[in-house]
């Protein structure tokens, strides 16, 4: 069996500075999406489980001049090889041009026997690639997984439809999108960070998959992308360490965040 990986790298939102209410990425480091990790992790969980299974991470660079050192991060934790499109066309991709990469990738892969995404990515959290990307391929969609087990022929999934939990089952090959909930991710050890650099990596462009600027164009155009604007109290408190505490208290109290 073969399981596909399709991962996003995020500039890290905890680095992420706001400057005039828009956000300043230079120099901001990349990673691995939470949620990817949370595919990753499912798909060596089901290579485990299954036995005899290839697991391949795929990924659009979208700006990420160090997309190699981001994705040793998935390689690490235990994906056996890599593939990377870079290409500057992909930078202002919307979410309909990035599914057609990541499929036209999938196929030059050699298609797979499940693929799984996270449910969403750690900065957009559109969660629409994955589907878009089963539409392409022509093969079944189940989104929000929290639990996978492979079965005969197939796969069955579990979700949550908030006050019931559905199992599903679907022939292959499959498109999963999988939920937080579904496992912890694990941290990779020294020595698979080290031995990740050694595993095979492919570079593609656009052209390789015969795609060009125009086929992963926006159809959309984002207006603005502004950080919520946030007035501050600008309260002193004065006094000795008592006073102050004191004063923080009827304060807090006032604002409805303390009950008397």
């Amino acid at each position: 069996m073969k399981i596909i990986v399709p991962i996003k790298t995020n500039p890290d939102l905890q680095m992420v500075r706001i400057k005039n209410r828009q956000p300043v990425l230079e120099a901001v480091p990349y990673q691995v999406g939470d949620l990817d990790k949370n595919a990753v992790e499912a798909a060596l969980q089901l290579q485990a489980a299954a036995g005899d299974t290839q697991v391949v991470v795929l990924t659009l660079a979208q700006g990420n001049r160090k997309i190699k050192d981001t994705i040793k991060e998935a390689l690490a934790m235990g994906a056996d090889e890599a593939f990377i499109v870079t290409d500057d066309a992909l930078i202002g991709a919307d979410q309909a041009g990035k599914a057609l990469a990541i499929a036209k990738a999938i196929e030059k892969i050699g298609g797979a026997d499940v693929i799984i995404f996270g449910e969403g990515s750690t900065d957009g959290y559109s969660g629409q690639v994955g589907p878009r990307v089963a539409e392409l391929l022509g093969v079944p969609e189940i989104g929000y997984a929290r639990k996978l087990t492979p079965g005969g022929p197939g796969i069955q999934a579990e979700r949550s439809m908030g006050d019931f939990i559905e199992v599903l089952e679907s022939s292959l090959p499959v498109v999963i999108t999988v939920a937080s909930e579904i496992n912890e991710p694990r941290i990779p050890t020294l020595m698979n960070i080290m031995k990740a650099g050694k595993k095979p990596f492919t570079d593609w462009t656009l052209a390789d998959l015969d795609l060009d600027a125009a086929a992963v164009a926006p159809k959309n155009k984002i207006l603005s992308n502004l950080a919520e604007e946030q007035e501050r109290k600008n309260i002193m408190l004065e006094g000795d360490v008592n006073a102050q505490v004191a004063a923080l208290i009827d304060a807090l109290t006032r604002e409805g965040v303390l009950e008397a």
